[in-house]
């Protein structure tokens, strides 16, 4: 027995499962075909007779069932093709399945069996086993008297419609009265029944056409049954079944209606005291609201959205009445992303009711938003942050202004800074939405809880700004090869442009935000910041942000924008913009105006206008583009910069003309033109039209935006003034002045207006008051006016005399420049020098300028017409200016008689610019009659001044003196002759000789040290000619000397002045006819020695000697030589009359140490003239002990071996007369040296004779005329 039994192998595991997988009993008479040849080894005829075999464990027949639902998982085809083999089989495997799902009362059993049934029927796909199964679940329930057993039956059936959904429709028409037995369930106590009825009945109204069906069901029993289940409901699965059928019927408006009808009723019903009633649905889901189950809380707020979707209007009121937004709000504070999205949605659906923001909910739950808001933006969810950011715009944006939604500054603040990082977001659908935000945030009811937070307000819009500068500067996406996807690129360009003009909207919403806290004085600034503390936190800091930042920052990304495309809607709220920002600092409009026009925003504007506005297409962008024009245009004209500002009556005439004109500009720069040339009949609107026109231009080209050619600008201007002649009408003022200057800066080098414009331009100009009113400052309008002799003869004085007003130039400098130094001139000035030099006699204009303009005019004429004289040696206008002046000079003598206290105030720059004519002139030139007119009439004019008159007499002076010196010896005798016959002026330059040492009074030292030199030159003429004296001149000689003997703090030029005197009355041996000098006082009698010197004593010879060797100390080049000279002179004199005298003065050991003063002044200081001279003036007297032999002759070696080449003349003269004295006193030593010395001498003198004087001896000195050559010789 053991050993068969071993033989038979021990029974393992798998033996003992394939035998439960077989009914033993009756497996022999079963086909193998119903085996499987398959692992589970199942026998599909065993199951069929083992499963409703009673005596068969539950637990062996689930295991059958596992095995089978495992098989049919593993082996579908292979199963469902054993199965549908036999019909009949088929049947009877369904019916003991479905049989024994209703038989066993075990839960995993049942839902076994479901699992089993579900996946045979929806893989065999039998018509005729769904059915069966159909029949069976109807008979099931109809048989059974209580709905105790039916919780199987009808989860199968709701799983079978779930995994079949057409069989919904088959059951609501096959089996219509299965639908009495579901509200028998649903009225079951027992909250698994329910679940199963609710399961079935959500997947039944998912059909359409089974809704439609039961929509009589629903609304006459199951509508109240069903919402009083769902609020008595107490398990998970019967809530979620509950919300779940909900959900199907919320997809139909039909149900909608039906349930919130339904719920409208019972809350109108609900202060009717009696037994409780049904229930509604805003009070269902609001219980649900409040459960603290996170998946119940979405399933409501999805339900109520859904009910919301179909009509807000409709419906919202309903769930606001029953405070179903308070607790939303309440809901935003959790921590589920899905829930809180879902709130999201919803509240935007809520907040299309008005009654959502007049109940107050807003303001009750503005605060959960936006701390939610601050949750949600630092987590990774854009659906959210798009979803959170579009309600808060929309309850920033639909917030009624009464009803304050920000209750505190702290919450605004808040508020503001999550929209803050929002914009901030690198998700552009994120930003793009807190920009929409940011938006409707920058409204004044939300900001003036005071104090206003103006440093925030900055933040977010700047914020908002760098965020749209970082898109408008990433670069779009390309292809490889550079190949550009066109869609691609125009979505992308559009979503920025989007975003640009989103941006742009909230900016404007800040501009009108600042616009309107104007009229507000506690919004102006934080009254809680300190006195000392820097004003950032104000009004007017903000709107100087805006300005600023809009300035810099928006307009060049709108520029960058529109050069890939320009979006009408997108530039309507730019230039919206633009308008707004200059009433927010109006300080500012106009220099911001004028950036504007500089820019070529008029260009742009028209160009926008040409290309969108033609006809009535995008009225509102011209309306903006129009409004924009005319409030620059206006700016532009009330303040301009190169003409006279219009008067009130003008500006409201200008106003009119533009506000009516610019709407109807909507022409290109070439139509425009063409519209001006017009020469036919032109109607009162046109007219009106091209005034427009001119005045776009004519603001332009002020600002150098040259947006049409000038060529054909000139044309058409040119036949608009001549239209304006034909028909007999005369332009505004303005429109006139934009004409003329668009002719000016147009006008071609070789081109010309013709005489018939011209005559139209000077009839238009004459009908004009003032020329002012039309003049704008410019070269060109200067050229226009100068170039044609019909408009220069008559208006060319008026002209000039603007220009001169308006020119910005620094003047005192260019005064102040040396004629070598030649800087570059303003384009004004030299388009004027080249005026000046095509037509000379534009001189005339200016001198009549200098003398009957304003003082500061005149001024700039004196200081232009000096600049041009200085830098045009070659144009020879002296005789013309000479002419002129004295034609204007007879006048004035004439007119004001013998004072000239009432003569125009600026006659001292005529007299100016005559001295520079007369320094300009060639030397050695013959007086003409004209110049000794002249002369003549300046001696008189002169005669009629006093001391006091510096301004007049110091040019005077000047002329008189450079006319004496700058001439040929015959006439510097007649103009002598001239001179000294006007006693007047004698006797004038006494009284001022006379105040040289006068303590107080005295007229200045430049017009003392012209009267000295005057007086001289009169003296040594009168002397040497023997001329006739009609008035004398007392000096008093005690005076002069002390004035040299004890000189104090004075010009070395005045000094320099009086040593010439000095050195002329010793020349003359104190004997002129002119000059008298006569004793201080009572003197005491002379000694005997001091006979021969009268007039000079000795001691006054001494004093002199020491006062002129104090002033060579000085070293001033000029008071040196003179000094030098009155030496020589005063050595002469004494040697005439007291040789020995002479010698004592000449050999004073004082002149040795002056001599080696002067020398110690540098390397080569013999070399200097008055150097030279002193030796020759001490050799001649025989010095020794002064310069001795072996010195002279050291000095003639150096000379020798020194460059004197490099020498002056001046100096070469000085030399050779030291040589000479040398010679002839016999002190060469060394003959070679001598000779060699004075052949160098002699050739370089001969050169210098027949070349031109390197130097100029006629020179101005502080204002003071000087001829070096009387100085020094």
């Amino acid at each position: 027995m053991a050993v068969r039994e071993m033989a038979a192998g021990p029974p393992g595991p798998g033996r003992d499962e394939e035998a439960a997988l077989l009914f033993e009993r009756a497996h022999y008479r079963h086909d193998p075909r119903w085996l499987l040849p398959v692992p589970p080894r199942l026998c599909l005829a065993c199951a069929l007779e083992l499963l409703p075999e009673p005596g068969v464990s539950l637990v062996r027949k689930k295991h059958v069932l596992s095995c089978f639902r495992d098989a049919l998982i593993r082996h579908t085809s292979l199963i469902t093709q054993l199965v549908a083999q036999d019909q009949r089989v088929c049947i009877h495997f369904i019916s003991t399945l479905f049989g024994l799902l209703c038989s066993t009362e075990d839960g995993s059993t049942a839902d076994l069996c479901i699992e089993v049934l579900i996946q045979l029927i929806t893989q065999l796909k039998l018509e005729q086993t769904i059915h069966c199964l159909l029949d069976e679940c109807h008979r099931e329930l109809c048989n059974m008297p209580s709905m105790r057993g039916s919780l199987a039956t009808l989860t199968l059936l709701g799983k079978l419609v779930d995994a079949i959904p057409a069989l919904a429709d088959t059951l609501v028409m096959e089996h219509g009265n299965l639908m009495e037995h579901l509200l028998r369930g649903l009225v079951y106590p027992s909250e698994g029944v329910q679940a199963s009825v609710c399961y079935l009945y959500g997947k039944l109204y998912a059909a359409p056409v089974a809704a439609e069906m039961l929509s009589g069901h629903f609304r006459e029993k199951l509508c109240p049954l069903f919402l009083s289940t769902l609020d008595s409901a107490q398990t998970k699965e019967l809530q979620i079944n509950c919300l779940g059928l909900l959900r199907q019927l919320l997809k139909y408006d039909l149900f909608v209606t039906m349930i919130m009808n339904k719920s409208a009723l019972l809350e109108s019903a609900e202060s009717v005291e009696g037994p409780p009633r049904e229930t509604s649905l805003p009070l269902v889901l609001k219980k649900l609201l409040l459960s603290r189950d996170e998946t119940l809380q979405v399933a409501s707020v999805h339900c109520i959205t859904a009910v919301l979707v179909h009509s807000p209007v409709k419906h919202a009121q309903t769930f606001i009445h029953a405070d179903i937004p308070e607790f939303l709000f309440e809901r935003l504070s959790s921590s589920s992303e899905v829930l809180i999205w879902s709130v999201y949605s919803c509240l935007i659906l809520l907040a299309e009711e008005p009654l959502f923001f007049s109940k107050c909910h807003t303001v009750y739950g503005i605060e959960s938003v936006v701390r939610s808001l601050q949750g949600s933006l630092k987590v990774n969810n854009t659906e959210l942050h798009k979803q959170g950011l579009l309600l808060f715009a929309e309850i920033l944006t639909r917030q009624p202004e009464e009803i304050k939604l920000f209750t505190s500054s702290a919450m605004c603040r808040d508020a503001g800074r999550v929209l803050q990082e929002a914009v901030s977001s690198p998700v552009l659908e994120v930003a793009a939405e807190a920009v929409k935000a940011t938006s409707a945030f920058l409204r004044k009811d939300h900001q003036s809880s005071p104090p206003v937070q103006y440093r925030e307000l900055r933040a977010l819009v700047e914020a908002m700004l760098s965020r749209c500068a970082d898109l408008s500067q990433t670069p779009l996406n390309r292809r490889p090869l550079g190949h550009t996807s066109s869609r691609d690129l125009d979505k992308a360009i559009l979503r920025r442009g989007k975003f640009l003009q989103s941006a742009l909207e909230g900016f404007q919403n800040a501009c009108r935000l600042a616009v309107e806290f104007q009229s507000e004085p506690l919004a102006q600034e934080n009254p809680f910041t300190a006195p000392s503390a820097e004003k950032e936190d104000t009004l007017e800091a903000f709107s100087e942000f805006l300005l600023s930042t809009y300035d810099s920052l928006c307009v060049p990304m709108v520029m960058r924008h529109s050069e890939q495309a320009t979006h009408p809607a997108l530039m309507e709220v730019f230039f919206s913009t633009l308008h707004s920002l200059f009433v927010i600092v109006p300080h500012m409009r106009e220099k911001f105006s004028k950036k504007l026009a500089a820019s070529s925003f008029i260009r742009l504007t028209l160009e926008l206008k040409a290309r969108f506005c033609s006809g009535l297409s995008h009225s509102a962008l011209n309306q903006v583009c129009s409004s924009f024009l005319y409030y620059m245009c206006l700016n532009l004209l009330s303040t301009p910069e190169k003409t006279r500002p219009p008067s009130q009556e003008e500006l409201s005439a200008v106003s009119e003309l533009l506000q009516h004109g610019l709407p109807q500009i909507n022409s290109r720069g070439p139509e425009s033109l063409a519209f001006l040339s017009d020469r036919q009949y032109v109607e009162e609107t046109a007219r009106k039209r091209q005034y427009c026109i001119l005045i776009l231009f004519y603001l332009a080209y002020i600002h150098e935006d040259r947006f049409v050619l000038e060529a054909e600008l000139f044309v058409a201007v040119q036949s608009f003034l001549l239209s304006l002649k034909d028909q007999g009408e005369c332009p505004p003022p303005v429109v006139f002045r934009a004409s003329i200057y668009l002719l000016a800066v147009c006008q071609d080098k070789d081109g010309a207006l013709d005489e018939v414009s011209v005559s139209a331009i000077r009839k238009f100009l004459e009908d004009i008051p003032d020329l002012h009113l039309v003049y704008t400052h410019h070269s060109s309008m200067l050229k226009f006016f100068l170039l044609y002799p019909v408009l220069m003869s008559r208006f060319g004085h008026r002209v000039l005399e603007l220009w001169f007003s308006w020119e910005e130039i620094s003047y005192e400098e260019l005064d102040c420049v040396p004629s070598a130094g030649q800087p570059t001139l303003p384009a004004g000035l030299a388009a004027l020098f080249l005026i000046l030099r095509s037509s000379p006699s534009i001189l005339l204009i200016l001198l009549d300028l200098i003398y009957s303009s304003p003082v500061d005019i005149a001024r700039k004429v004196l200081i232009i017409l000096r600049t041009f004289l200085r830098r045009n040696e070659d144009v020879q206008v002296g005789g013309l200016i000479r002419g002129h002046f004295l034609l204007i000079l007879q006048h004035l003598l004439v007119e004001y008689g013998p004072s000239t206290s009432g003569a125009s105030g600026n006659l001292p720059l005529l007299l100016s610019l005559l001295s520079l004519v007369q320094l300009r002139s060639e030397s050695e030139q013959e007086l003409d009659s004209m110049a000794m007119k002249l002369l003549h009439q300046v001696s008189k004019l002169c005669g009629k001044c006093s001391p006091t008159d510096v301004a007049i007499l110091q040019p005077s002076f000047n002329f008189l003196y450079w006319s004496l010196h700058q001439t040929t010896p015959c006439s510097r005798q007649r103009a002598a002759a001239v001179l000294l016959s006007s006693t007047a002026l004698m006797e004038l330059l006494e009284k001022l000789l006379v105040l040289t040492w006068a303590k107080a009074g005295s007229p200045g030292t430049e017009l003392l040290c012209s009267a000295w030199l005057l007086t001289t030159s009169l003296s040594a003429q009168q002397h040497r000619s023997s001329l006739q004296v009609h008035q004398t001149l007392s000096v008093e000689l005690d005076q002069v000397l002390n004035v040299l003997s004890f000189p104090k703090k004075q010009a070395a030029l005045l000094s320099a002045a009086i040593v010439r005197f000095l050195r002329t009355a010793l020349q003359q041996g104190f004997s002129s006819a002119l000059v008298v000098l006569v004793p201080s006082g009572a003197r005491p009698p002379p000694v005997p020695e001091d006979t021969v010197l009268a007039p000079l004593g000795t001691s006054q010879v001494l004093s002199l000697v020491i006062g002129l060797q104090n002033l060579l100390v000085q070293k001033d080049p000029l008071l040196s030589q003179s000094c030098v000279g009155c030496l020589e002179a005063l050595l002469d004199y004494l040697h005439a009359r007291s040789p020995d005298v002479a010698l004592h003065v000449a050999s004073q050991p004082w002149n040795r140490f002056l001599l080696f003063t002067l020398l110690d002044a540098g390397e080569n200081s013999f070399l200097r003239p008055e150097v030279l001279r002193l030796m020759t003036l001490f050799v001649r007297f025989q010095s020794s002990s002064i310069l001795s032999h072996e010195e002279v002759g050291h000095v003639l070696q150096e000379a020798a071996l020194a460059d004197l080449s490099a020498l002056s003349s001046t100096t070469l003269q000085a030399l050779r007369g030291f040589f000479l004295q040398v010679r002839s006193m016999g002190l060469l030593a060394d003959p070679s040296t001598a000779q060699t010395l004075q052949a160098s001498l002699e050739g370089l003198l001969a050169q210098a004779s027949s070349a031109q004087p390197p130097l100029q001896d006629m020179l101005c000195l502080g204002g003071v005329a000087v001829s070096l050559s009387h100085i020094r010789d």
